[in-house]
């Protein structure tokens, strides 16, 4: 099949029935206005023109290419669309989705039928606006999102606060300060920057001041109502990302025409995905799409409902390019081919038979994490959990005797524990490793759980000291093999930094071993199962850009002997992921990103914990240069969390705008 020769629109006015516009950039067979095409939607704040233009361009490009009008349109009050931007996923957000799919599918060149996909952001509210049901929405594609906002978004964890609250704050601080470009939107472009930056919110305190899972986050998570998505749905995930988990629970809870792929990859598109192999996301997207929008008979209905990487045991490093394993393929998910294999607490061991019972304390010291890496891989250096060893040494560890045989293991590992706190708050840290004979201890797995929230996220309530409860915690969904001659670790802390806040007690955990187990969703070996094979990548073509300056990346832990604390340092420049200085040469725009993230805590004060970010974006083009420094910081007493921030933008050099925040937000079972 010939590709059709392309028609890129740089900007493209979708207007809606208020009056706002959306700015949008299309990519589409240049006979489309004759020869009508079906239509591709990815709706996002993070600028078309020139924050994602790097990763659009060969992505977009070669749906066009493949017979399709592919628009990446720029949310209300973000990149050049007009209007203000408040939060995530409101109901404005979706509103303004419906319209957008519905213009579309009116335009001449257009047949009607309209996909939307999208990754992170993008992945959210695509199945938020699947769940309202737009009649020309015909299939989506959601990659690293989730189906809950409470468990499982940058914010909490386990009804933990997630410190990436505070990063991922203040990145969209700097994001949502950056103008609408003069070449786009014209002579008025700074009055609406202006009135950008005037109704900034504080981001991280959006959502500190909901502790809870309640009405807030309830909106937007499709869980509630999984029967609500009625179009076919294609979920893909990562293991090294943080956002896999709602791929198999999609699977086990729509009825709509579904498939998952779950690879070893961070959070990144597949057909560059990171920690390799990548696959050929865009040929799997392009059947996708024509099955569902184009009615071609090409067989993906008789696909497996999952396909996921089963991943091999490597040496613990913080950098991995590429994992070691094979991908497989379940029928139907939950898989009747997965059972599960128990594994009793006994002191120091996990044995098969249930032992006799015992009792075991622990009080870790609050910098207990220091291994685990970040919350969400993002493909880039130094990111993955470090050997667990330095963990393990102040948690409570059960192995199991080597292995006699491999296991895999594919689904939720879960922890069923006995236990009572001397403290009415506190929190627990599970870890699930791969102990090498050597010693070595890889990360497997891993959950948290703010005690409060044992009984569920809707009503915590505080435990009630020294009294004996059953918590249950079902950790990342998974796949790995344990090679025979390993052994099989469960590490049990009560502080995981910095991963989340501390509680406001550090608590002392009683674990009653013998009926406290571990349960692993064990996947047996088949006779003569092949591993599932994928199309290597392709791409479109790339938008023209020079590397002006090479990123840098640095992540650090330094513990402080006399002063008993520890302090762990990220920093990243060039790129917020440390890609560097990048000009996009066909728009002559220049953007630069620095960050620095520290956190720091004493080995037994949960008071001591502080948290900042400082950052310097860049951005501009010859005769033009704008300037966005932020700066935040969080802290915590007993009865409140502490956040205060900054930001400063200038013009060529000229101050045009200063701001700055401080809350005080009741703490509320944290």
């Amino acid at each position: 099949m010939s590709t059709p020769d392309i028609e890129v629109v740089e900007n493209l006015w979708i207007p809606l029935a208020e009056g706002t516009r959306l700015a949008a950039r299309m990519w589409r067979p240049a006979d489309a206005p004759a020869h009508p095409v079906p239509a591709i939607l990815e709706y996002i704040p993070y600028r078309k023109r020139d924050g994602t233009r790097g990763r659009d361009e060969p992505m977009h490009g070669y749906f066009a290419g493949q017979g399709y009008a592919a628009l990446r349109v720029d949310m209300r009050g973000s990149g050049d669309s007009d209007g203000l931007l408040a939060d995530e996923y409101l109901r404005q957000e979706q509103d303004d989705a419906l319209e957008v799919i519905a213009w579309i599918a009116n335009q001449p060149w257009c047949t009607g039928a309209v996909g939307m996909m999208g990754k992170s952001w993008g992945g959210f509210n695509a199945l938020q606006v699947a769940a309202r049901r737009p009649p020309a929405l015909k299939a989506i594609i959601t990659v690293c999102s989730t189906d809950d906002r409470f468990a499982d978004d940058i914010h909490y964890m386990g009804g933990c606060l997630l410190n990436d609250n505070l990063w991922w704050g203040s990145i969209m601080l700097a994001y949502q300060a950056r103008p609408p470009d003069l070449a786009i939107v014209g002579e008025d472009w700074r009055e609406r920057w202006l009135a950008r930056l005037e109704h900034m919110p504080f981001w991280p305190a959006l959502w500190v001041a909901h502790q809870s899972r309640d009405e807030y986050w309830r909106h937007g998570s499709v869980c509630e109502d999984f029967g609500a998505i009625a179009c076919p749905v294609l979920a893909i995930g990562g293991w090294a990302d943080a956002y896999t988990n709602a791929v198999p629970r999609l699977l086990a809870n729509l009825q709509a025409p579904r498939q998952g792929i779950i690879g070893p990859w961070a959070h990144i598109y597949p057909h560059d995905g990171v920690p390799g192999p990548a696959i050929g996301f865009l040929q799997i997207a392009t059947r996708w799409w024509d099955a569902w929008l184009k009615g071609s008979d090409n067989g993906v209905l008789h696909e497996p409902m999952l396909r996921a990487f089963i991943e091999d045991c490597a040496t613990p490093s913080t950098t991995r390019t590429a994992s070691a394993g094979r991908f497989v393929a379940e029928a139907a998910w939950p898989s009747p081919a997965i059972e599960e294999r128990i594994l009793h607490l006994a002191p120091g061991r996990l044995d098969e038979a249930r032992p006799e019972p015992g009792r075991l304390a622990i009080r870790s010291p609050l910098w207990t994490g220091s291994a685990c890496g970040e919350w969400m891989g993002a493909g880039v250096e130094g990111e993955m959990p470090a050997d667990q060893r330095v963990d393990d040494a102040l948690s409570l560890a059960f192995d199991t005797e080597p292995l006699a045989e491999d296991i895999d293991i594919l689904g939720f590992p879960v922890a069923e524990l006995d236990l009572s706190s001397d403290a009415p708050y506190g929190q627990i840290a599970v870890r699930l490793c791969d102990v090498a004979p050597d010693g070595a201890s890889l990360r497997v797995s891993y959950a948290v759980l703010n005690l409060a929230h044992r009984e569920g996220s809707a009503a915590p309530h505080p435990m009630t000291p020294n009294a004996p409860t059953r918590v249950r915690l079902a950790l990342n969904a998974c796949g790995h093999r344990f090679p025979a001659g390993h052994r099989l670790r469960l590490a049990v802390s009560t502080a995981y930094w910095p991963l989340v806040w501390p509680a406001r007690a550090a608590a002392t955990i009683t674990l009653v071993t013998g009926a406290s187990r571990l349960v692993l969703p064990q996947r047996r070996p088949r006779p003569d199962e092949p591993s599932w094979a994928f199309p290597a990548p392709e791409h479109g073509p790339h938008a023209p850009q020079t590397l002006v300056c090479p990123g840098h990346v640095e992540r650090r832990v330094a513990f402080d002997h006399i002063a008993a604390t520890a302090t762990y340092v990220t920093k990243a420049e060039g790129g917020v992921f440390g890609e560097g200085v990048l000009r996009f040469d066909d728009i002559g725009t220049t953007l630069s990103h620095d960050i620095t993230r520290t956190l720091s805590i004493g080995a037994a004060d949960p008071f001591s914990a502080q948290a900042s970010v400082e950052q310097r974006y860049t951005m501009g083009r010859e005769g033009w240069s704008i300037l966005i420094e932020t700066s935040t910081r969080m802290t915590g007493t007993a009865d409140k969390l502490s956040l205060f921030g900054s930001l400063n933008v200038f013009e060529n050099g000229t101050p045009v705008f200063a701001r700055t925040w401080e809350e005080h937000l009741p703490r509320e079972h944290l």
